[in-house]
């Protein structure tokens, strides 16, 4: 018996790197899964492939139960008809994994309109568009009676967590779906549904030719940035065994697993008036709160 037994999974993205790796992960633990992916390559132009069909037959030939599909996430009704497509076929949808992505990697300043909206509307209103259809049909179970144990297991970056050159479209829709992964965890839990986001570092398509994860060594064979490693996380965050956890960021880095918390106040300067903040007193107060030498008053030129 797998601990995902009778559970229904949707995984975006599915077809290659750390969504095939979770298509696998999700079926070995017993569960049937959709693997949507539209076969498009790393920078979303049109390929012809069908890697969705490649991961399904993978798992059928592994004794595994899942179907294809492949929608965009991006398209607001498709991924409706998804969740609704998921609920005829297999009686009910328990997991949803947000994996799907794309990057057009450019300098802020050169960046295109069009450039910066292909990420954003992959990444970010892909991750929002199935995730709200799910939650739609987890709450109206709910109120109809029904016990509810949904998932919804998101994907973000280190990029969108802590940053990096390059990339402020992918970083600003990373930097979304984790604040998005806090308030589906809010609004959903009396429902029944967690909701929960990974930042795995891995070698995939996305990552080829960055430096990710160019500190860790591989180890008697095991290798720290196989896509892969992630998958037992997603599996967890997938089972009953989590319905504890919710809101929460964690980052998978080889073997060790890291627990993130978000902005933390670090210092607090109170007005010494006891009135609103005024511009003469955090020229010197703000350094202070920072540790650094108090800037020039008269310049305004750091020490």
């Amino acid at each position: 018996m797998g601990i995902l037994d009778d559970k229904v999974a949707i995984v975006t993205g599915g077809g290659r790197g750390l969504g095939r790796a979770h298509c696998l992960a999700l079926a070995e633990a017993g569960a049937t899964v959709v693997v949507n992916d539209l076969g498009s390559g790393v920078h979303g132009e049109q390929t012809g492939d069908s890697p969705a069909d490649e991961v399904v037959a993978e798992i059928t030939k592994l004794g595994g139960r899942a179907v294809a599909n492949h929608c965009s996430v991006t398209d607001w009704a498709a991924t409706e008809t998804m969740v609704a497509d998921t609920v005829t076929e297999f009686g009910r949808l328990d997991i949803v994994v947000n994996n799907a992505g794309i990057v057009r990697d450019r300098m802020l300043f050169s960046m295109s309109e069009a450039e910066f909206d292909a990420v954003i509307a992959v990444h970010l209103k892909g991750t929002f568009a199935l995730t709200r259809h799910a939650c739609a049909y987890w709450r109206e179970a709910s109120k109809r009676g029904e016990r509810v144990a949904g998932r919804v297991i998101n994907t973000t970056s280190g990029t969108g967590l802590f940053g990096n050159q390059g990339q402020s479209n992918y970083g600003a829709a990373k930097a979304g779906t984790a604040g998005l992964t806090v308030l589906t965890a809010l609004e959903m839990r009396r429902y029944g549904v967690t909701a929960n986001a990974v930042s795995p570092i891995a070698a995939t398509r996305m990552t080829d030719g960055l430096d990710v994860g160019a500190s860790l060594q591989a180890v008697d064979g095991f290798d720290p940035r196989d896509p892969a490693n992630a998958s037992g996380v997603v599996v967890y965050l997938a089972s009953d065994s989590s319905a504890w956890l919710t809101g929460q960021v964690l980052r998978i880095e080889g073997n060790r697993l890291n627990r993130l918390q978000g902005w933390t106040v670090a210092g607090v300067h109170p007005s010494r008036s006891g009135e609103a903040l005024t511009y003469d007193e955090l020229v010197d107060a703000v350094p202070q709160l920072y540790g650094v030498a108090p800037a020039g008053r008269a310049t305004g030129v750091g020490q």
